[in-house]
């Protein structure tokens, strides 16, 4: 992941190792008098869509090329993770461009909307010059602008510029690879060998004490007074809910159990999945790694509110899952200002 995307939800690829602590088993009781159960997060910025992928058409060759000819069809073109927008009153939308006007890139099909208008993608130069009132935003500003049809499409068209900007050779002989399925695939033309888009599953977890306090941490690359729960990627060979308890114990020296999933997010910034969860404390004394963790400390409601006002913190941005997690638990809009 970019040092970029790891600022934003707090991820150190490097970390590795680690002991993991014992899970609740299934059903099993949750003996710290916490109730961690609650409603999905929903809505979250980076996670709607309107549009249907329309993946079975990904092969058909003649339809692609009959879409493609369509004037009606529409393109929008993503260049290092940004895309043109229209800004008004704190709203944003997507700028389309035909098939014509569309720059030479690589070329992705985005899908088919109810109307059967077409979107694909193209991975390709954005134009230097560009109409008042229209910016190229990066995804994680335009996100919480966009309306659930744009933001679906800038999200996956981002994901895939990112991959195939990246992802050029065959990792198992070098050899320059070619996209096929509709951009969704690459394939090695030495080997044969097929290549997908990656993704980078990372947990993000929202961990409570006894008292209901939260754990929050400012990761030692963070400016002064910007905290955030805790994030890791899932490692080879372990489960999502090991990933919780081994990245809090790392990172915090905190045992967890009754970690229960709250929803998940893409986050392609480059390639990752973010899988928010709640986790409830069995300690409450911090020993942070003095590596990647800074500082963490725990906050009631009130303290994080008077924290916040005073300035004394920042929180992660609402385009995040990780803002989202944190006003699940505080239990309203949160406080401050994100710009």
């Amino acid at each position: 992941m970019s040092s970029a995307a790891s600022a934003a939800e707090g991820l150190d690829r490097s970390r590795t190792g680690g002991e993991v602590t014992r899970l609740d088993p299934p059903g099993g009781s949750n003996t710290t008098g916490l109730a961690l159960t609650g409603p999905a997060l929903t809505d979250l910025a980076l996670a709607r869509g309107a549009v249907d992928r329309s993946a079975y058409l990904r092969a058909n060759d003649a339809w692609l090329a009959q879409a493609w000819a369509d004037p009606d069809t529409r393109v929008v073109v993503a260049e290092h993770g940004r895309a043109l927008c229209a800004i008004d009153d704190e709203q944003a939308r997507l700028l389309f461009v035909g098939p014509g006007s569309a720059p030479a890139g690589i070329r992705f099909l985005l899908g088919v909307d109810e109307l059967n208008t077409v979107y694909f993608g193209v991975a390709g130069p954005l134009p230097d010059a560009h109409p008042d009132g229209v910016r190229a935003l990066p995804l994680r500003e335009a996100g919480p602008l966009l309306s659930d049809r744009d933001a679906g499409l800038m999200t996956e068209a981002v994901a895939l510029a990112n991959w195939h900007e990246t992802f050029t050779h065959c990792p198992r002989c070098g050899s320059p690879t070619d996209t096929f399925a509709a951009g969704h695939a690459r394939r090695c033309p030495v080997d044969a060998s097929e290549h997908f888009p990656r993704v980078d599953p990372a947990m993000i977890v929202l961990v409570t004490d006894p008292d209901d306090r939260a754990l929050l941490a400012r990761n030692a690359m963070w400016p002064e007074r910007r905290v955030s729960v805790l994030a890791g990627f899932v490692e080879a060979g372990e489960s999502a809910e090991q990933a919780v308890a081994r990245e809090v114990q790392e990172e915090t020296g905190i045992t967890v159990r009754a970690v229960t999933y709250l929803g998940s997010q893409p986050w392609p910034m480059p390639q990752s999945l973010m899988l928010g969860f709640r986790a409830a404390a069995t300690r409450t004394e911090i020993t942070v790694d003095a590596d990647e963790i800074a500082e963490a400390h725990w906050y009631s409601r009130a303290d994080l509110r008077a924290a916040i006002e005073s300035g004394a913190l920042r929180l992660p941005p609402p385009v995040s899952i990780a803002h989202r997690i944190i006003q699940s638990w505080y239990g309203a809009e949160l406080p401050g200002s994100w710009t």
